[in-house]
């Protein structure tokens, strides 16, 4: 007796094999690979006792791939159908085991013109519905064929326009789904590259440093970073405020950097009459918030950037050009301001009153600290100033604001780091041809202690000053104690323990930070004993603290980036075989002479202070990684920057180097103590 044969349907595939044994509702199969398995009777859908199984499967699958579809559909019955139906129609008379076997294989593989409604039951495509799939399957032909395409050209070398259009996005913001993602990514991969240096490989991103900065206004500004078109115009507005502003009888100056632009702080000094020798410091704030209000046109714009953005040979402002020129407190110009004037006992430097008005100055100088902090020395401020421009007061503002630090350290609890190198980087030239130039500075030279004391004062005295009349504000506060390193911003006044003060409201930078704008419309309501612009509890100021922790964070990681970026250029313009750095903690070291610090994992167990010299392994621009290895350890004396280091910052800089990326990595076949150094965030960690 011949061997009965079922072909059936198991797991969403077609099997073939021979009856071993049989029930009403079950057989028992055994497949020609000698696997026996249990068929339900309802998922048999042909029995047959020749040709053998394999024989069946193999011979059904030639005959239904010559079957033309076309022609199968004309013949279908335009309703639901058995496969064995459409066999006899097809084939003209009963069809044989393979017959129906390669129709239902054709069926079944055919979805776009057979839609399935049973085990082995088909219903035709509706013409409309068919000729839209068959569109689409022919489309998604020339997708793949051109996906295809682009993987070949890449491969080979070249870069197709349409991925070199779209780049950065292609990065930054990719649909997945697109011809051109699947492209790249598949050509990466083949060509065992990332999908970024692939596309610096192929020219389709100039160079490391486009990427970088390209990928941060993508991000940071997809709209662009032009300011939109139909803004009003300042023309006109400064003069406004003359016949509503009185006009102060002093005359005042600024002190910044020779780059700076946005002018927004200045002060002035006169005595007061029949006070037995006291002065009056004023403290002088740009005032843009007397034209700039709440909701209007220009404040959305500014609230959507926040800040105005920094990094080596860039800045994206946060206000239109035109209107930090009407508002910067330029020399030889009459400007409106918020001052707040405190006086101060000569004998004591104690504060006395303080008063905050908003009115109009003359600005009569813009002192250049770079130009003067090589005469402007303690010593010569000590005798009076001579020589200096404002030097007489200049030499009582550098002693003002050593009893100001005074104070304030002692509420710290511990100095100021004020004897540390800082550095900055400058550019000569541009794009990836500039030359870098790194600039050392003291922290704490004499104008700069000036500069940050007085900040500092207005600040927090504004902070306070807010808080005592119940007006609402947005504070950056500190908590007291180890560990509590973590800077706040929140509509609560506090204490911040890391500056030495009660309160600390960001108020003395309208011009380039929106929290300054947003605190400066509360002060001259106060002031002016007007309405205040935003209420206690106001939902929108919880909404520009969020927004600008979230902004000012990716701008100041897009600034380390960048120097970090260009002190790599530093190291390859000057050809730099070896580091000198100092240990901080642990692993954590500072590079000298480079605003760089970071990690070296596997380095010895050192006292704090140690000096190393380091020999530089190299160095990758894209992912912004230095490898060194431990070359020496040094037995010189440490330097006036390991004198002038806070301890307590080494856990907040351990904190930004293990956030940052580490990437980069050296080898494990690379000698001991070698490892990427991964930079932390550099300046201040709460600037004023």
């Amino acid at each position: 007796m011949a061997s009965q044969h079922l072909l059936f349907e198991e797991d969403g595939a077609f099997k073939a094999g021979t009856v071993l044994a049989a029930t009403d509702a079950s057989y028992q199969v055994e497949l020609a690979s000698g696997k026996r398995t249990k068929v339900k009777s309802g998922h048999v859908l042909l029995r047959f006792t020749q040709p053998t199984p394999p024989q069946l499967m193999q011979r059904a699958q030639a005959d239904a791939a010559a079957i033309d579809l076309d022609f199968l559909w004309e013949c279908a019955p335009q309703r639901e159908f058995d496969f064995d139906e459409m066999a006899r129609e097809y084939h003209g008379h009963e069809p044989n085991a393979v017959e129906a076997a390669s129709i239902l294989l054709r069926l079944h593989g055919a979805p776009v013109y057979f839609h399935r409604k049973g085990r082995g039951r088909f219903r035709p495509a509706p013409p409309e519905i068919l000729q839209a799939a068959l569109a689409a399957v022919e489309r998604k032909r020339r997708q793949e064929a051109l996906r295809q395409e682009y993987v070949d050209e890449m491969k080979a070398g070249g870069m197709p326009p349409a991925i070199a259009a779209q780049a950065i996005a292609l990065l930054v913001e990719p649909d997945r789904n697109s011809i051109e993602y699947k492209a790249l990514e598949q050509a990466a991969a083949e060509s065992h590259l990332s999908p970024l240096r692939l596309l610096l490989a192929r020219g389709a991103i100039a160079s490391p440093r486009r990427w970088h900065v390209d990928a941060f206004l993508a991000s940071a500004f997809p709209r662009g970073v032009a300011f939109p078109s139909g803004l009003p115009s300042p023309s006109g507005v400064v003069e406004t405020l003359d016949g509503a502003l009185p006009l102060a009888a002093v005359e005042a100056f600024s002190i910044d950097d020779s780059t700076t632009t946005e002018i927004d702080d200045a002060f002035s000094l006169q005595p007061i009459e029949a006070s037995g020798g006291a002065w009056r410091i004023g403290i002088h704030i740009a005032a843009p918030a007397l034209a700039i209000r709440r909701g209007d046109e220009l404040d959305a714009v500014a609230r959507g950037r926040m800040s105005t953005v920094y990094a080596p040979g860039l800045k994206y402002t946060m206000l239109p050009e035109a209107w930090i020129e009407a508002f910067s407190l330029n020399a030889g110009r009459i400007v409106p301001v918020l001052s707040l004037y405190v006086d101060v006992d000569p004998a004591d430097l104690s504060v006395g009153a303080t008063r905050t008005v908003v009115e109009r100055i003359r600005i009569r100088d813009n002192l250049r600290h770079d130009r003067l902090d090589e005469i402007a020395t303690p010593e010569c401020l000590e005798a009076g100033g001579d020589g200096l421009p404002r030097g007489s007061e200049l030499a009582f503002l550098w002693r003002f604001a050593r009893r100001l630090l005074a104070g304030r350290e002692a509420v710290r609890g511990r100095p100021e780091p004020v004897g540390r190198t800082e550095y900055s980087i400058a550019l000569e030239g541009d794009g990836d041809d500039a030359r870098v130039e790194i600039r050392a500075r003291r922290r704490g030279a004499p104008l700069d202690l000036m500069v940050a004391e007085l900040m500092i004062l207005a600040n927090s005295h504004w902070g306070g000053w807010l808080a005592q009349k119940g007006r609402a504000a947005i504070y950056r506060s500190q908590a007291r104690g180890p560990g509590a390193n973590r800077v706040r911003m929140g509509t609560t006044p506090a204490p911040h323990a890391g500056i030495g003060v009660e309160h600390y409201a960001w108020s003395t930078s309208p011009l380039r930070r929106y929290v300054d704008l947003v605190n400066q419309r509360q002060l001259i309501a106060a002031a002016s004993d007007a309405a205040a612009p935003y209420v206690p509890n106001d939902a929108e100021l919880f909404a520009v603290v969020s927004g600008f922790d979230a902004a000012y964070t990716s701008y100041n990681e897009f600034q380390d980036r960048m120097e970090r970026f260009w002190c790599l250029r530093w190291l390859r313009q000057n050809d730099v075989r070896q580091l000198v750095a100092t240990v901080l903690k642990g692993d954590l070291l500072r590079v000298d002479g480079l605003p760089w610090v970071g990690r070296l994992p596997g380095l010895p167990d050192l006292p704090r202070a140690t000096r190393i010299r380091l020999d530089v392994l190299g160095c990758d621009e894209v992912d912004i990684s230095l490898q060194m290895r431990l070359a020496e350890v040094l037995r010189d004396q440490p330097t006036a920057d390991d004198a002038a280091e806070d301890e307590d910052d080494d856990e907040e800089r351990a904190a930004a180097v293990d956030a940052a990326e580490v990437i980069g990595a050296v080898p494990a076949t690379a000698p001991p103590s070698t490892a990427s150094a991964v930079p932390e965030a550099s300046g201040s960690p709460d600037p004023v």
